[in-house]
């Protein structure tokens, strides 16, 4: 099997550690070859605060995938994530030497190596360099600069920033479980590769991704990120209150969530009880269903509520920042009962749940598709769309080299190739010329 064209997507989460490989069918659908799971030990909050457990999951997790596929991986996406995120706008600028030249990719590269050079606060680094909206020689607009022609090219840029020792970590951990970091992606963004549509991106979309131990959130319109934010609290601290609310252990509260839990406790009736076996030789404990949504429906409430800020903060009711396609809810959080209904009373914006599975293949395991998965799956569509994009690069400069290597093997030619003088023919006069067209004429009578 071919290795170029594979590629992996780790997830390093709160709750679970994913270790996705996989590559593109003709059809362009992601196919799924292997899959890895492991319980994570070493990360609070999206942050790792323990290196050596981490190492264990994650090398629990990718040998895992790599006994299901039988590919052995080498290196890996990675999400990132965590409350020292923070996301800027930003202005900048570059002027090409000659107007008059086309604005190729080199110059969309360069600005952005500028972007990365800017000085931030001690301690922190930037993750990514998202261009908006492009203007040429003062005209605005411009989404794809590339082929027009100006002397000076600037730009908005949505500019994410983490913590650099969070980020070292990350990249410890990785190379300490043996492989090599192709990449480092903000999660919000991996998952919104995997669950929106171009529609929706296009149309104004707020991506909500509750994972274990962060709620992470990604703004779209007109097909352009927007705004980026992370909200350290996500479906444990639920776990967490469940757990002190109704004294039992947190396997048993993470079981009642999942499976009984519901946002909304108008739902249940009184009289629906549940019977939770009580530590060692001690009396059942029964916890009536009423008061269990009563619990969750706090603690969401006040999670969608920052999110709700959030989006707030980024203009939502301005005409031309509306939101025409509401909210995506994802993560592991999304599949919390009557989780959409909570989200469209709270913000009254139109809510769907986001699944992966519109771009995985068919063939594909049903679980995978489940929320849950999303930013797995989309650490790998962009670890696939690098190898593509490397691929691409990798046959216009073959192509540019060829021509090159054409151009001078010619040139070589020219310069090598003896200079043969023909004897010159004596200079024929007009009435030589005429007799020869007169016996053309004649012969082609004949």
């Amino acid at each position: 099997m071919e290795h170029d064209d594979i590629s992996v997507g780790l997830d390093i989460g709160t709750t679970k550690i994913v270790a996705m490989i996989g590559r593109r069918n003709e059809y362009g659908k992601i196919e799924l070859l292997g899959i890895g799971k492991a319980k994570s030990l070493g990360v609070h909050r999206g942050v790792v605060n323990n290196i050596t457990q981490t190492i264990q999951s994650i090398q629990k997790a990718v040998d895992e995938a790599i006994a299901v596929s039988g590919i052995k991986i080498t290196e890996t996406v990675v999400g990132i994530a965590g409350q020292h995120i923070r996301s800027l706008q930003h202005s900048d600028y570059i002027t090409r030497p000659n107007s008059e030249e086309v604005i190729s990719e080199e110059d969309l590269e360069k600005l952005e190596k500028q972007v990365y050079k800017l000085v931030m606060l001690p301690g922190e680094e930037i993750i990514h360099v998202l261009p908006q909206e492009f203007k040429v020689d003062g005209q605005g607009e411009i989404t794809q600069p590339v082929g027009m022609y100006g002397g000076r090219l600037e730009a908005n840029f949505h500019v994410v920033v983490g913590q650099i020792s969070s980020i070292r970590n990350v990249g410890r951990c990785i190379k300490s479980a043996g492989l090599n970091l192709a990449g480092i992606t903000l999660e919000p963004l991996a998952s919104a590769e995997a669950v929106l549509s171009a529609e929706e991106k296009e149309a104004g979309v707020a991506l909500i991704d509750i994972g274990g131990g962060t709620t992470d959130l990604a703004i779209f319109k007109n097909g352009i990120i927007r705004h980026t934010a992370v909200i350290p609290y996500g479906g444990n601290v639920i776990t967490e209150d469940i757990k002190e609310g109704c004294s039992i252990i947190e396997k048993q509260a993470e079981l009642l969530k999942t499976k009984f839990g519901s946002a909304w406790p108008g739902e249940n009736k009184d009289n629906e009880i549940v019977s939770i076996p009580g530590l060692r030789g001690r009396d059942p404990k029964e916890i009536t269903l009423k008061n269990l949504s009563k619990i969750i429906h706090a603690r969401v409430v006040e999670i969608i509520e920052q999110v709700y800020l959030e989006i707030k903060n980024y203009g939502h009711e301005e005409p031309k920042k509306k939101l025409i396609a509401g909210i995506v809810l994802t993560g592991g959080g999304a599949e919390l009962k009557h989780i959409k209904q909570l989200v469209e009373y709270i913000t009254g914006m139109d809510t769907r749940i986001g699944y992966p599975n519109e771009n995985l293949a068919g063939d594909s395991d049903e679980s995978l598709s489940s929320p849950q998965y999303a930013t797995a799956v989309g650490l790998l569509m962009n670890g696939l769309n690098k190898i593509e994009k490397a691929k691409k690069a990798k046959t216009v400069q073959q192509h540019v080299q060829e021509k090159t290597k054409t151009e001078e093997a010619k040139a070589e030619a020219k310069k090598e190739a003896p200079v043969i003088e023909e004897p010159k023919e004596p200079k024929k006069s007009i009435f030589d010329k005429w007799g020869d067209k007169f016996r053309d004429f004649l012969d082609n009578a004949e």
